[in-house]
């Protein structure tokens, strides 16, 4: 069976009666505050095929991103780590057949559960959680090698972008923004500060040194970017956390994006203009060796859990 013909298999838990269903079947309730109000927080998970298994990358900081996106909304966490790993392993199993040894991505979603309509937090609600699958299409050698073009606009979005809502319109206004141009991201700028995309985070080269905006609110601390400052010290290249001005933005040397999608990818043209002549450059090239480098360390360690 091809995956176009596999209909997805996905968890879904409302008011704690939980269920494993066609992604057709599933249903939640028009009073779940994720859909009347987006009350609620997610997380996407990749995992990679390896040796006839699939590996969650990057699996612990995951879960505690998203924990402290439901601390931060009040939500208390229906599951431990333990926990979520079990149900990313269950969702993952019952979609083997679709999945063969493809890659995939594991999105899991909490909201604070059905209620009846009303601003404040209801009493007692049971959050409702759903996870599934998708295959997870990672940029070619050849898309690579030719880089990506985006555009800038400026960033209108609340003041809690450190928080990964489901409340997700400011983004698909960029996303759509890029795509109305033709562009496959679209960087935003606050304040004629770079911080983020759509769904990346951004990153800056100059004079060989690394930049990237530092966390606070005003961005999602990708996954992706304490690994990346990882790999960066891992190849002897300087990495600095700092606010990167739209004139930094727009002279450097490379720019790249990352997120668990892209992984690394690098950035050849912005609003129309090459960057640095339009060719992916040396950091570039190095960050991402380490990343895939990165991941080989990830799947050796799970081969030593499974051989215990």
């Amino acid at each position: 069976m091809s995956q176009a013909e596999f209909e997805p298999i996905v968890y879904l838990s409302v008011s704690a009666q939980e269920e494993l269903v066609p992604l057709s079947e599933a249903r939640v309730p028009v009073l779940d505050r994720g859909f009347i109000f987006g009350d609620g927080v997610y997380e996407v998970v990749p995992v990679y095929a390896h040796d006839g298994a699939h590996v969650p990358f990057r699996i612990e900081q995951h879960l505690d991103r998203l924990a402290r996106s439901l601390k931060k909304i009040g939500i208390d966490d229906p599951h431990d780590a333990a926990g979520w790993r079990a149900l990313i392993e269950r969702v993952v199993a019952a979609n083997a057949e679709g999945l063969a040894d493809g890659n995939a991505l594991v999105y899991l979603q909490v909201t604070r559960g059905v209620a009846k309509r009303g601003h404040a937090f209801p009493a007692n609600a049971v959050p409702t959680v759903f996870a599934m699958t998708t295959p997870l299409r990672l940029p070619s050698e050849a898309e690579r090698a030719k880089g990506v073009r985006c555009v800038t606009a400026e960033d209108r979005r609340w003041l809690h972008c450190d928080i990964k809502s489901i409340s997700l319109l400011g983004n698909v206004l960029m996303a759509q923004h890029a795509a109305e141009r033709d562009a496959f991201e679209t960087i935003q700028l606050r304040d004629d500060n770079v911080t983020e995309g759509s769904s990346s985070n951004v990153w800056i080269v100059k004079n060989g040194e690394l930049f990237a905006p530092p966390r606070s609110n005003k961005i999602l601390e990708g996954i992706r970017y304490a690994l990346v400052e990882q790999l960066a010290e891992e190849c002897g290249i300087r990495f600095v956390a700092r606010e990167i001005s739209e004139v930094e933005l727009r002279t450097a040397d490379e720019i790249m994006l990352t997120s668990a999608t892209k992984e690394i990818l690098p950035v050849t043209s912005l609003d129309d203009l090459p960057v640095q002549g339009g060719k992916p450059g040396p950091v570039f090239a190095a960050l991402y060796d380490a990343y895939q480098r990165a991941k080989a360390r990830e799947f050796e360690q799970f081969d030593l859990t499974r051989r215990k």
